[in-house]
């Protein structure tokens, strides 16, 4: 196994890192899909896509996926497409957003050692959400102050091109090189950190892990684990990340 210098940054992606988002971002993927023809669209397919790369943002995915499908609207527009995600995703007067069923996986605890061992301007989010939603979870849960900068959909090129590591580093006074980690659930995550000279650390979402558990199979069995580690990932971990604690020991 290559030796690594112990982890100085961390860079965090946020769904499926930091918030579980199959009832949430993924159901409103499907949600849409299905209000526009596409019903063959299910959380596996979601998946699938997710391991090629290059999905970074929900709202082209469900456009992509509608379009691809056999029975999609093929006249539907993006714009249409984004007002009923949001619909699904954020709630209408009448109906609360999937969005209030996101939930927090790793521990707060988990996340307080590790910004504990990295010291200020050494934690960010590196994130392809809007802000308003990355800012939301962050405050819902109370990890806010933990983070010294979040780089979100509006800041630039999403993953996996190299400019969202980029930029949280530039923010934070810091230069790429491997002692900053950027973990992430998927391909683009990993090349977007290995493109520019930096670590890429995979975890298992949840679901994913669960479900290969309940297979019969190892946590990192999944084809989104199996894609990261085709592309870069030095090693994947269990939903929740507690071995992040061994990439960055004590001072």
């Amino acid at each position: 196994m290559t030796e690594f210098p112990p982890g100085k940054v961390l860079l965090l992606d946020m769904d499926g890192v930091l918030a579980e988002v199959s009832q949430s971002y993924r159901a409103s993927i499907i949600a849409t899909c299905h209000e526009y023809g596409a019903t063959s669209i299910s959380l596996d397919t979601v998946a699938e896509w997710k391991a090629r790369g290059g999905c970074n943002n929900d709202w082209k995915l469900s456009l992509d996926l509608i379009q691809t499908d056999p029975n999609g609207d093929k006249s539907v527009t993006y714009e249409q497409v984004v007002e009923t995600f949001e619909k699904y995703y954020q709630g209408t007067e009448d109906k609360p957003g999937l969005c209030d069923l996101e939930t927090l996986i790793p521990s707060k605890e988990t996340l307080e050692e590790l910004k504990k061992r990295v010291g200020d301007n050494a934690m960010a989010i590196v994130t392809g959400r809007p802000r308003k939603d990355c800012d939301k979870f962050l405050k819902l849960h109370g990890i806010d102050h933990l983070f010294d900068c979040c780089v979100c959909m509006e800041d630039g090129p999403p993953k996996p091109d190299p400019f969202p590591v980029t930029r949280a580093l530039e923010l934070m006074g810091k230069k790429p090189g491997k002692d900053v980690v950027m973990v992430g659930d998927t391909p683009d995550d990993i090349r977007a950190a290995v493109n520019c000279g930096c670590r890429g650390v995979g975890v298992a979402t949840p679901e994913n892990a669960e479900k290969s558990i309940a297979d019969g199979k190892e946590f990192d069995a999944d084809g989104l684990c199996s894609a990261m580690k085709e592309c870069g990932a030095d090693i994947v971990t269990k939903p929740g990340f507690d071995g992040l604690l061994d990439v960055f020991p004590k001072a």
